[in-house]
């Protein structure tokens, strides 16, 4: 991996050394995804995140959370509502509006996958040095603060 000396910016070989080590983390985390929900599309479990991280959620929130139609998140939604993942409420202030919240059988699958990837996760981490680790942390950490500062609310859409 290449390293950093410098204050003019990132060096392009690091996104790209990243971007291979990260290969990784994803398997580790599309293993526990397929375990836990196989018949679940990645689109329908990033609903399920987004639903979770903002209880009450409209559609009209869906659709921008996940960059997609009105339509389709409608019809996601309605996917979702059908299986028993999310139910819909008429809004507090505008019954005309419909809020969406997790059921407990969703919020019992992604317990279960988060439960499934971090012992994944510790698999990996138990090899890695105490060092490595405290590294790793600090690295990701930092990542993740600056990918939040980046895209504003658009926080990573995983479990």
């Amino acid at each position: 991996m290449a390293v950093y000396h410098g204050s003019d910016g990132p060096d392009p070989m690091h996104a790209a050394a990243i971007d291979d080590a990260a290969k990784a983390l994803l398997l580790a985390w599309d293993v526990a995804r397929e375990q836990v929900t196989p018949r679940m599309s990645s689109v329908q479990l990033n609903a399920l995140l987004a639903v979770e991280r903002s209880e009450g959620l409209n559609l009209g929130g869906l659709a921008a959370e996940l960059g997609m139609l009105l339509s389709s998140a409608s019809r996601l939604c309605d996917r979702l509502v059908a299986s028993g993942m999310v139910e819909r409420v008429p809004g507090r202030a505008d019954r005309r509006e419909i809020a969406l919240y997790l059921t407990p059988a969703s919020r019992t699958l992604l317990a279960e996958l988060r439960r499934i990837r971090r012992r994944a996760l510790t698999g990996v981490l138990e090899k890695m040095s105490s060092g490595g680790r405290a590294a790793l942390l600090r690295g990701l950490t930092e990542f993740a603060a600056a990918a939040e500062e980046g895209n504003g609310s658009a926080s990573a859409q995983t479990a």
